[in-house]
């Protein structure tokens, strides 16, 4: 596997064989007065297993309007996942829920059979906003079941002397996110701090896919893009190794390999 370079650091897989890292713009989609970029779905990439949804949206600064006011609309067979890095949103639902989600704790729906709802910037915010929002197709025996809304207040995170880990779904070894989800999936936020390095145990049976989010990244010696897709899928000769991961800033998801 080639080495791969993000913000100066290397990205190792050890036991690696082959190595496939693929790239996918994104594009810019307006939500009335806020304008996201999608990176998923997009031309070429349907799916990151279980995964069917990527927008990022900000990092903007505002003072009026509000820029998220997305209104009610339903969802059907899938889960809604909202992590923030800066900002405030309000999450309302036809199950009565009102959430409050600011950085460091993520809003998880589970529309199952049918849910609508709606998210907009309080009256009263910090006057910014960045942030991803993910949707996970749910798996055809769970597409029927009963509506669920979950907030996390704080994310398990793993803080070490080279930077953070902050699991919103999923597990990634002993970080455990308390949402419930319906598929091997993973979803996390890692920062390095400048000029360290972290390392991240990556399982070689999940394949995975990247959003910079901000940092100074290349791909042996080529720069990576910020709102641009990179997906990876291991192919391994596979003993007892896992890859290592060390990363600056990026939003990785992961999808357990069943087949």
């Amino acid at each position: 596997m080639a080495d791969l370079i993000v913000a100066a650091e290397t990205c190792v897989a050890l036991g690696a064989t082959e190595h496939q890292f693929e790239s996918f713009p994104g594009r810019d989609i307006a939500l009335g007065a806020l304008t996201v970029t999608r990176v998923l779905p997009v031309k070429g990439k349907r799916l990151v297993g279980p995964w069917c949804f990527l927008d990022r949206f900000g990092p903007l600064t505002f003072a009026d309007p509000s820029p998220m006011d997305v209104g009610a609309h339903p969802h059907m067979g899938l889960q809604t996942v909202t992590w923030l890095l800066d900002g405030e949103l309000v999450h309302y639902d036809s199950l009565g829920y009102e959430s409050l989600l600011r950085p460091g704790g993520v809003n998880v729906m589970t529309s199952g059979a049918a849910i609508a709802h709606a998210e907009r910037t309080p009256a009263k915010n910090s006057g910014r906003l960045s942030g991803v929002q993910l949707w996970v197709a749910l798996p055809d025996r769970d597409r029927q079941m009963s509506a669920l809304f979950q907030h996390v207040e704080h994310v398990p995170l793993d803080e070490q002397r080279g930077g953070i880990v902050q699991v919103f779904a999923g597990s990634l070894s002993a970080l455990h996110s308390p949402a419930t989800h319906h598929s091997g999936i993973f979803g996390g936020d890692v920062q390095v701090h400048p000029g360290a390095a972290l390392d991240i145990p990556l399982d070689v049976a999940y394949e995975y896919a990247a959003l910079v989010l901000n940092g100074d990244c290349s791909l042996e010696g080529q720069p990576l893009q910020e709102r641009m897709l990179y997906y990876d899928r291991f192919s391994v000769d596979f003993d007892e190794f896992l890859p290592e991961l060390r990363v600056r800033f990026a939003e990785l998801l992961a999808e357990r390999d069943l087949g």
